[in-house]
């Protein structure tokens, strides 16, 4: 979630680069692009809802004036409730956004509840609208309290999370609580006010007005009247045959229960970042040179792809582990949205055609992937994954291990690819120090290992200050310096009487292979690893996948830990299973004070799984994964139904 002094960072950014002539300065990743049309999508979005609401409310009051009346109390509470998120100290981001759109539906409920009640007394005789709101608000009042009380209560247990999760749910929570609350003293302060002003009993001059409009009410009036006798109906007909609701309940509870079971999950929707990258991975010791090739392959490649704006190289790095020759990292850049509205030209399928068209190259493992949809949790929309060696034991055991996971890992149909850099056949020399030729020689052990240090791995030595900052000096030989044995054999060593001697006198040197680097994770030996589910599966079949494989493949001693989103992910299924417990009790024992008996209750909350389980059957139908977007919205629907 970005801090606005983000967005104000890379507008000074954008407005002080100063090149030379001939010179492009282009940026490959900008959280900002993503985050703006993101809200300015999510702005669009509210002015839509309240267009809709507005409308639905004009269709079933028929009148404009008592629409009107819903219509002030949206803005009303919007703005209140940016004052409130100002006070909290939230920004405006996704979160408050997504908040607000779905407030939007249930802050014009308690105005609406007060213009009906309203027009009944008007139409039951009230002689003018101030008695008859009157009137009406010594009934609503009331009820207006519990119904915000209940509303507000479910999101209670949401302000006490932590963590990521906590984030989103805190925000969302607190944001749409705001919004419902204000919405009450509206209904008890502003609307009962507007009504007074703006309605009045109906005369006989309106009931014979003749026109479209009157003909569409009396139609739409009509048939809604004969659906609310079938509805009533079907309600004494189940009120006759109790065993059917009770029946209907248990139905739908196992319903809810196969939909939670059997819906694809995820921790946040993969987004079209725009931004997609190349990593690339060649034979243990190729040089540059040839990596260099490659990477130029690549990028034509991908230039070739009507969609792709920008592409870029970078040879020596590898974008998961760290530095060698026979790495390389290739940053793709899409074209704006607007210019890829299709469906075919979304990001996803941009990398499926890079896969694609890339296949010919065949003296590389080169993986595509988009970025992250979060900034900060990882480095791509898929899955992460830390090997870990429990044993301390060879790396070759260690490589054969992560061989074999990775091996039924790809086949799984589950999973589209999973690969590691981890490799220990890259050429090394085994350095030991010879003690008793050191001792005889007056030389120190310490000043021999600090010599091939500064020389061949570079050394911290000191710091010099230039343009009021201070800046770190490191020593290391040049590279041609340090690129074969021989180079060894020319470096010196100082003895403690001050003596120069050829530093190959005191050491031995074995021809091994191994690994380029070393990675631990939690004090262990690990190895990164890194995938994506294939399309039609979600990042949740991926997890399964990959703990049914580890089970399986993973000897004693040996073990994995999640990383990046996959691991919040992973770490989220049981905060929201303990919140919707928490947010259900509170709704229950506020029902249970308000109708003084802890069985009532159940009366509104045996409701919750038919509302439930028609969530998840549209979320199936839309093909929209269970994540935390789609909890949050159940913990909402949850104090609706309640």
């Amino acid at each position: 979630i970005p801090n606005p002094k983000i967005l104000k960072a890379i507008s000074l950014l954008d407005a002080e680069v100063e090149l030379p002539k001939g010179t492009k300065f282009v940026v490959y990743a900008n959280s900002n692009d993503f985050l703006l049309a993101s809200i300015s999508k999510l702005i669009s979005t509210l002015v839509e809802a309240f267009i809709l609401v507005f409308i639905v409310v004009l269709l079933f009051l028929q009148d404009w004036r008592s629409t009107l009346i819903p219509a002030i109390a949206v803005p009303v509470a919007l703005i209140g409730t940016f004052f409130f998120l100002n006070i909290f100290g939230f920004t405006i981001n996704l979160l408050t956004l997504f908040a607000l759109v779905l407030s939007i539906g249930i802050v014009v409920d308690d105005a609406i509840i007060v213009v009906e009640a309203v027009h009944a007394k008007l139409h039951h005789g009230a002689s003018s609208a101030k008695q008859a709101t009157i009137s009406a608000m010594h009934e609503l009042t009331t009820a207006i309290i519990s119904i915000t009380l209940v509303m507000a209560a479910v999101f209670v247990p949401v302000t006490f999370i932590d963590g990521s999760v906590g984030i989103f749910y805190k925000e969302f929570g607190i944001t749409l609580a705001v919004a419902i609350m204000i919405s009450a003293v509206n209904a008890l302060t502003l609307s009962p006010a507007l009504c007074a002003m703006l309605l009045k009993p109906a005369t006989e001059d309106d009931e014979n007005k003749k026109g479209f409009a009157t003909r569409f009410k009396t139609a739409f009036n009509k048939g809604f009247d004969r659906m609310t006798d079938r509805y009533l109906g079907i309600l004494h007909f189940l009120n006759k045959w109790k065993w059917l609701s009770l029946g209907s309940v248990a139905l739908f509870g196992a319903l809810f229960y196969y939909l939670v079971k059997n819906t694809q999950t995820g921790f946040v929707p993969n987004e079209d970042s725009s931004s997609i990258y190349a990593n690339i991975i060649l034979n243990p010791s190729t040089s540059l040179e040839e990596t260099e090739r490659i990477t130029d392959l690549v990028d034509s490649v991908a230039m070739t792809i009507p969609e792709v704006e920008y592409s870029s190289r970078l040879a020596g790095m590898d974008f998961f582990s760290g530095n060698g020759s026979s790495y390389a990292v290739v940053f793709i850049k899409l074209k704006h949205w607007r210019e890829r509205p299709r469906k075919e030209q979304d990001i996803n399928h941009v990398v499926q055609t890079l896969f694609a068209k890339s296949a010919f190259i065949k003296d590389a493992n080169i993986v595509f992937f988009a970025g992250p949809t979060l900034q900060g949790f990882g480095s791509n929309t898929g899955f992460e994954v830390q090997l870990q060696d429990r044993t301390n034991g060879a790396y070759g055991a260690f490589e054969k291990v992560i061989g074999n996971f990775l091996g039924e890992l790809n086949q799984r149909p589950e999973i589209m690819y999973a690969t590691s850099s981890f490799n220990t056949n890259f050429p090394q020399y085994e350095v030991t120090v010879n003690v008793e030729r050191a001792k005889e020689a007056d030389v120190s052990v310490t000043e021999i290992l600090t010599t091939l240090q500064g020389y061949l791995g570079g050394i911290y030595s000191t710091n010099f200050n230039r343009f009021g900052k201070q800046y770190k000096v490191m020593i290391q030989a040049g590279p041609d310096a340090r690129k074969n044995r021989e180079a060894i054999e020319q470096l010196y060593v100082k003895s403690n009487d001050g003596k120069m001697a050829p530093i190959i006198s005191f050491i031995d040197l074995k021809k091994v292979y191994g690994p380029e680097f070393l990675t631990r994770f939690n004090l262990f030996n690990a190895a990164y690893v890194n995938g994506a589910p294939n399309p039609g599966y979600s990042s949740g079949d991926a997890i399964r996948a990959i703990e049914e494989v580890a089970s399986k493949t993973l000897p004693k001693g040996y073990g994995f830990e999640y990383a990046g989103l996959t691991r919040e992910e992973s770490l989220s299924g049981n905060q929201t299973v303990v919140i919707f417990i928490l947010s259900l009790l509170f709704a229950y024992f506020l029902l249970s004070a308000q109708f003084k008996s802890y069985i009532l209750p159940f009366s509104v909350l045996l409701s919750l799984p038919i509302g439930l389980s028609g969530a998840f059957l549209f979320a199936r139908i839309f093909g929209i994964e269970n994540n935390i977007f789609l909890q949050i919205s159940l913990i909402m629907l949850l104090g609706l139904l309640a």
